[in-house]
């Protein structure tokens, strides 16, 4: 018959290593508090500490594991590479779309200027001078007073000089 409460020896090392990491994060914890409230630091700044040592700590383990398991550096160096790439292309993507959302918000609901206002957009080389004709989810339309639009994104306008005209 086999006995159930006797552990596999395939996980007699991950036991030893969640172990071994449970009680490094518990005494790195205690160590943190005490040199913090020894130094009077605030508690945020002790809370973000302990914060980056349990992420240093988690990160140990996982070579640690690595190491255990025979994983070959090559292999984690293709994953870590591709999923790194993976990650920043999609991180950039999405910084580029929720900039311009979040301007579009910005502009429709606290700049001063409105749709149908007249403006100056003031550069260093040139002017651009029409009406606000429509504020979208990315771009901002202009009509300048040649009757020609001019479409900017969102939050390019917001960084620019804007010189609103005033209507007599």
């Amino acid at each position: 018959m086999i006995s159930l409460s006797k552990r596999s020896s395939s996980s007699q090392p991950l036991l030893r290593n969640s172990t071994l990491n449970f009680l490094m994060r518990f005494f790195t914890k205690r160590l943190i508090k005490k040199v913090g409230l020894r130094f009077h630091y605030q508690a945020g700044r002790i809370r973000i500490t302990n914060k980056i040592a349990n992420a240093l700590l988690g990160i140990l383990l996982l070579v640690f594991l690595m190491i255990i398991w025979g994983i070959e550096q090559t292999d984690l160096v293709v994953f870590l590479s591709t999923t790194l790439t993976i990650l920043g292309v999609a991180f950039f993507a999405q910084w580029s779309l929720i900039s311009n959302i979040t301007s579009t918000l910005i502009i429709f609901f606290n700049h001063p200027i409105r749709i149908g206002d007249s403006l100056t957009i003031m550069e260093k080389d040139y002017e651009i001078e029409g009406e606000l004709s429509d504020i979208g989810i990315f771009f901002i339309t202009i009509k300048t007073k040649e009757g020609k639009k001019i479409t900017m994104p969102s939050n390019i306008f917001l960084q620019k000089m804007i010189k609103k005209e005033d209507k007599f």
